[in-house]
This record gives C-alpha cells, sequence and structure tokens, in this order.
C-alpha cells in the first residue's frame, strides 16, 4: 500500500472513531439530558400521547387516559374536576402539577419498578403503559368537604383536611376556589395557553391548593398547643386545674388590653376545661407569658411547625411559630396571633396528634401504587412523626375539647349519639381585614377515626357573622359524620 492510500485509510478510520465516539456520547452520556430538554418535542410528543395509568380513589378513576383521535394518541380526562383538581393536579403538554407529577413515573410507567411491564410491552411491540395510583381519600368525606364549603357562596375562599389519626392517611383536602383541568390537559395547546394565563392571574388564585399552601394566624384553635405546652410543662396539673381567668388581660410591657368578647372566663381563676370551652383569652395569653418564648416554641414545633413533612404533593409551606418575639408577642402567640401561622393542614396534624394519644403521624395521600395488571409494586406504611404529647397530655385535652363541643364554643360540630371534641377559632392579620374562621374537630373522641380542620379564609358571609363554629362546625360535623357513620 502507497503512502497516499495509506495516509487516507488512517483518515477514514479516525472519522470512524470520532462517528463511534459522538454515537457513544449522544445516546449513552448525554441520553437522560437530552430527553428531559424541553426542547425535545419528539420526546414531550410522545410523553403526551401515553396512556397514563389512572388516578384512583376508591375503585373510581378520578383521573384517567382515553384514546383520542387527533395527533396525540391518549387525552388525560378529569371525572370530578373541580372536587379533586387540588389532589390530581393536572397533566399537561408543557408541566404537570399535584399527584400527576410526584407520581409522574409511575403513571408514566417510566418507573424503575414497572422495567419488566416495560420489557414486556417492548418485545410485544406495544405502547408503554403506565401503572395505577391509589389515594388514601375517601370520597364520601371529600365529597361532604366540598359541598360543604361550596355552600358557603360562590366566592367562597378556604380548605378542609381530614386525617386518619391512627395513621397519617388524608381522607379528604378540598380547596376552594378551584378549577377544571381538563381545560389544561386539553390537546389544543393554545386553548391550554390561553386557560392557564386566566386561572393563574385570577385574583382568587384557583390554582392555589390553600390546605397546604396558604397559611393564616389560626387564631383560637392555637390555644390547644398553649394548652398542651402548659400541661406538658407541670404548669397545669390536668383539665380541671384552676388557671387565670378574668374579664381582660393587659400585655406585658404594655398598654394594649385584650378581652374575652363577653365569653363566660370567671373573674380570677377558671378551670383549663372552662377555658378552653369558652374560648378565654385571658387564660392563653397569660399561659403563654407564664411559658416563655422556648417552651411555646418547644411544643409548637413537636407538632409539626417550622417543619415540611408532607411527600405526595410538592409546595407545601411552612406553619410558622417565630422563635425571636419578645414578651409580649409571646404571649400574643398564646392564643394563635402575632406572627403565628399555619395551614389547614397543621392544624388537623394537631387535633390529629392530640386524638392519637399524642403521636403526631406523618401525613401522606397515596396508598398504594400499582402495575398496570394491578400487582402491588407499593404500598407506603404508616409512620410516627413526633411524640407531641404525652397520652396523659392528650387523655386531658380530650376531656376539655369534648366539653368545647357538648357545652362551649364548639357545639355546631356536635353528632348526636357520638363524642365529639373540638375547637372553634376566628383569627385577623392586619387591622380592618375580615377575620378568618377555623374550626378542628375529632370524632369519636373516646376511639377517633378522624380528625378535621376547616380554614375560610373569605366568604359572602357578612363580617359580622365571620366565627368558626358557625361556619366550620357545620362543615367538620359533616365530614365526621360521612366517616363515623358510614359503617
Amino acid at each position: 500500500m502507497n503512502k497516499p492510500i495509506r495516509t487516507l485509510s488512517l483518515f477514514a478510520l479516525l472519522l470512524f472513531l470520532l462517528l463511534l465516539a459522538n454515537v457513544t456520547y449522544v445516546q449513552y452520556v448525554r441520553a437522560g439530558d437530552l430527553n428531559a430538554d424541553p426542547r425535545n418535542r419528539r420526546v414531550i410528543d410522545a410523553a403526551f400521547s401515553r396512556d397514563r395509568g389512572p388516578i384512583l380513589v376508591g375503585r373510581e378513576a378520578i383521573a384517567e387516559s382515553v384514546p383520542s383521535d387527533d395527533r396525540y394518541e391518549h387525552q388525560r380526562v378529569y371525572a370530578k374536576p373541580y372536587r379533586y383538581a387540588p389532589v390530581t393536579g393536572f397533566f399537561s403538554f408543557f408541566t404537570q402539577t399535584g399527584i400527576e407529577q410526584t407520581q409522574n413515573g409511575v403513571l408514566s410507567g417510566d418507573d424503575s419498578r414497572l422495567f419488566v411491564t416495560r420489557l414486556v410491552d417492548l418485545l410485544n411491540n406495544a405502547s408503554p403503559q403506565g401503572g395505577q395510583v391509589q389515594l388514601t381519600i375517601d370520597p364520601k368525606a371529600q365529597d361532604a368537604a366540598y359541598d360543604g364549603l361550596a355552600a358557603l357562596g360562590p366566592d367562597v375562599q378556604g380548605a378542609v383536611v381530614a386525617i386518619e389519626p391512627s395513621t397519617g392517611k388524608i381522607l379528604a383536602m378540598v380547596s376552594l376556589p378551584s378549577f377544571d383541568p381538563n381545560k389544561l390537559a386539553t390537546h389544543d395547546l393554545d386553548a391550554e395557553v390561553s386557560n392557564y394565563q386566566r386561572l393563574d392571574a385570577d385574583p382568587t388564585k384557583p390554582l392555589l391548593n390553600r390546605a397546604i399552601q396558604t397559611r393564616l394566624p389560626p387564631g383560637s384553635t392555637f390555644k390547644i398547643v398553649t394548652a398542651a405546652a402548659a400541661l406538658e410543662d407541670g404548669l397545669v396539673e390536668n383539665a380541671e386545674s384552676q388557671v387565670p381567668g378574668g374579664p381582660s388581660y393587659q400585655l406585658p410591657q404594655s398598654d394594649a388590653v385584650i378581652d374575652n368578647g363577653g365569653r363566660a372566663c370567671g373573674t380570677d381563676t377558671i378551670s383549663l376545661t372552662q377555658a378552653l370551652a369558652q374560648s378565654c383569652n385571658t387564660t392563653f395569653l397569660q399561659l403563654a407569658d407564664e411559658l416563655g418564648q422556648e417552651k411555646m416554641l418547644e411544643q409548637a414545633e413537636k407538632f409539626g411547625f417550622n417543619s415540611t413533612y408532607l411527600d405526595d404533593l410538592n409546595g407545601q409551606v411552612e406553619s410558622v411559630f417565630p422563635d425571636d418575639m419578645d414578651r409580649p408577642q409571646t404571649a400574643l402567640s398564646g392564643i394563635g396571633q402575632f406572627d403565628v401561622a399555619a395551614t389547614p393542614l397543621q392544624m388537623a396534624m394537631v387535633v390529629a396528634g392530640v386524638a392519637n394519644g399524642g403521636t403526631v403521624m406523618k401525613p401522606y395521600l397515596v396508598d398504594k401504587v400499582l402495575s398496570p395488571d394491578l400487582d402491588v409494586i407499593d404500598n407506603p406504611k404508616p409512620q410516627s412523626l413526633s411524640e407531641a404529647v404525652s397520652s396523659t397530655t392528650a387523655s386531658e385535652l380530650t376531656k376539655a375539647l369534648t366539653a368545647t363541643v357538648t357545652s362551649g364554643t364548639a357545639s355546631p360540630g356536635a353528632i348526636p349519639g357520638v363524642q365529639v371534641a373540638g375547637k372553634t377559632g376566628t383569627a385577623e392579620n392586619c387591622d380592618g381585614c375580615r377575620p378568618y374562621a377555623w374550626y378542628v374537630s375529632f370524632a369519636p373522641a373516646d376511639d377517633p377515626e378522624i380528625a378535621v380542620a376547616v380554614m375560610i379564609q373569605g366568604s359572602d358571609v357578612a363580617t359580622d357573622d365571620i366565627a368558626g363554629g358557625r361556619l366550620g362546625g357545620p362543615i367538620a360535623k359533616a365530614v365526621m359524620e360521612a366517616v363515623v357513620l358510614d359503617q
């Protein structure tokens, strides 16, 4: 072989080796990045066309894919859009939210646990099929929560969360106003963009899941935490122990005087049970002041404040108990004011922890993950989040909260023939703002099956009629009845 031919052969071999190296780099090294590149329309089109697995509540598919006759082979459909949108989220050409996002690997069929299924589909030349996700939601509790909240009027803004105290299963999660995810899953991409922009610009924020993304002053529902701190510290011995009462209280180091709104709080001392039943501000301001910031902070954090704990949905905001308060601010924190702020999920966890003998369970929404052939590939187990209070403290709080329903401010949540424990709350966070209404409860008090938190941020109700018991009590009652009486 002469030199020119040898040189040309070596050059051709070098080009071939460079080609192999480039193919290896593109196909293996950069494959993941290229697949994830938002400009990769082929991958996006394929994912949008795929037969995604259903999201189930009980045996009912609340989100599923059905055959489509356009360029995309399957259309995502939401059977009860407004009731479940804050939980399911939406699956669109551009993005996903909610369960559609956190369980995308399973629903799309890409999860590593579905490898065998994908391999069989490949060998059979079949389109990939997604797995199924079954939620912890109780459909009757969800309906009761949605219908009760919606009954407050078309302009209602609020949320309801219900938890099974012994496990942490979320039995209901409703947020209003809601939205129709079908309009964001449409194959008309121009319409989808328009619909999203309209929802995103809406001042009532329908895309916001208020159950986990809105935190507001919890008002008097936080008195449960203050009472728990006092019992745990030994400052108060039991539910019948005498605590400070009186018609008014002047904040320490301040000229501000706070009263009880005319409720029966005695002239000197009263029992802890009466203080909770009548929601006496004077009691819990003084208890918080005596306990001090560090003990109040420690107790709040044992219930979950200043942390996140829900893995099945993205976007959860932390409920806040400040760590830098002065003495008057600490006193105000005892009645759920100053800069104390909580989500409905957080306040549901507070009462669920009391209901569960002092143990707060980690909340979760995904009950089972199934293959397309209905084989169980994951079955999440309940996990303890914290020991918030002792069983003795939980028992004493339950006695007081039961009296709050039978003979106190929480009576609108009472269920005939069933012991209910509950607490009301009304709170403000600015001068001239309409107050927020809260109601938390659990039932049966002697063998809890459900704990509920209702938060009403806004409604058509006149300002003078806004009260936790009046607005939230009937909603909590209906949600509890859906579980407790459905035997």
